[in-house]
């Protein structure tokens, strides 16, 4: 039996993952990356829309990159619930299962006769994880959702960009989509904790939007403190100066001198200590009242140096700083390889594929990534043999439509 839990914290826990994109499937990775078996199950007849966004392997039509980002460590079948073979086999998986993953919209599971009120009452011990748009409940709650929207409402886009009155600027990363997926995978840790304890499962909700309020903490405490909306600061941080990227002779490059010991170990480096007896910058409120001076007394200085001369410089003192880097750079950066956050994996067509590593490491029970990406329907036989279908009704599935196996 090849199963996609092959070890971790989370080992010989069952997910069912009726999810697609990248909410739902961000929740089912990290499950799959910590030891549990992870089933992805995907309609029939197209499955997840992220096997065909655009940036393809160039190698396997149908499946790209960002799906085979998404579910590695997973095994997929291909389910077609609006059959009643469909529905049975959805049934039979979810009796042996300790969670289900969906992030359809409203009341897609209920019309399919799998709503968390009725999964319930048939599984009381089935932790039902719901990740949505909005959330379950609330005025909200039968819209669809997608990471711009979020971003919108949530308040990131009018907090992100270069200032007040310039066009409205999303976070370059989905961050609605992957928070809502990692607030889920809280959600369930904690609820399969609770269910140690009390024996009984639970609903967990979580939401783009929510995931987007989450994000603004610093922000949200402006507004609570002062009443006042903070706007779009570029780089800049909103309680603390100077906290930005500053352009250098040749690029740019990210400080840290939010607090006054920091603020001095740049002074030195800058050779500017004078500027700690201007009263304008001599504390971070000061700095803060006093932040468009600030930049420009530092920006002409900073631009009189190559920007891996002032890191050298900043490195040697202990001053927090660091390059801007291209996604491309980050991958080859040692600390990154060090962290193993750049991996490899094993797609049964395709061989060794890049991916992106666990981020959280366990000295006991460590994650691990050892397949890739399910093809269409390629475990949908293995699974089934495991949840009792013989041969006989597995193939009479698959020739009634009920089931696709690659």
């Amino acid at each position: 039996m090849k199963q996609s839990g092959t070890g971790g914290p989370l080992a010989g826990v069952k997910v069912i993952e009726l999810a697609h994109v990248m909410a739902g499937p961000t929740c089912g990775r990290m499950l799959a990356d910590m030891g549990a078996d992870v089933i992805k199950v995907e309609r029939v007849p197209d499955g997840d829309d992220a096997r065909r966004d655009t940036i393809a392997s160039g190698a396997d039509e149908g499946d790209s990159y960002a799906f085979m980002m998404m579910n590695r460590n997973k095994r997929g079948i291909a389910v077609n619930l609006k059959t009643e073979g469909g529905k049975e086999v959805l049934e039979r998986l979810l009796s042996q299962a300790d969670v289900v993953i969906e992030n359809y919209r409203h009341d897609t599971m209920q019309k399919f006769g799998f709503g968390y009120d009725e999964l319930r009452e048939r599984y009381p011990r089935l932790v039902y994880c719901a990740v949505s748009g909005f959330g379950r409940t609330g005025p909200y709650a039968e819209r669809g959702g997608f990471d711009l929207i979020a971003q919108g409402m949530s308040g990131l886009m009018s907090i992100t960009g270069e200032a007040e009155g310039r066009p409205p600027v999303k976070v370059g990363s989905p961050v609605t989509d992957i928070t809502a997926g990692l607030l889920a995978t809280m959600g369930v840790v904690s609820a399969l904790y609770a269910r140690e304890i009390t024996g009984v499962g639970q609903m967990v909700d979580t939401s783009l939007y929510e995931a987007g309020i989450t994000l603004t903490y610093w922000h949200s405490a402006i507004c609570f403190a002062t009443g006042d909306n903070p706007g779009a600061l570029g780089s800049a941080h909103p309680l603390n100066a100077p906290y930005q990227a500053y352009e250098t002779s040749d690029g740019w490059i990210t400080i840290g001198g939010g607090n006054q010991a920091n603020w001095l170990r740049m002074l030195s480096v800058l050779g500017a200590e004078e500027l700690n007896d201007d009263p304008r910058f001599c504390d971070n409120n000061s700095r803060m009242q006093n932040k468009a001076a600030l930049d420009e007394v530092l920006a002409p200085i900073f631009r009189t140096r190559a920007s891996q001369d002032w890191l050298d410089d900043f490195e040697r003192v202990g001053f927090p700083a660091g390059p801007i880097r291209s996604v491309r750079e980050m991958h080859q950066d040692a600390q990154t390889l060090a962290r193993e956050m750049v991996t490899t994996v094993q797609h049964s067509r395709l061989g060794a594929l890049k991916t992106i590593g666990f981020p959280v490491k366990f000295s006991e029970t460590p994650a691990t990534i050892t397949q890739g990406a399910p093809v269409y329907g390629e475990h949908t036989k293995e699974v089934l043999g495991e949840w009792g279908f013989d041969e006989a009704q597995t193939e009479k599935l698959i020739e009634e439509g009920a089931v696709i196996a690659a």
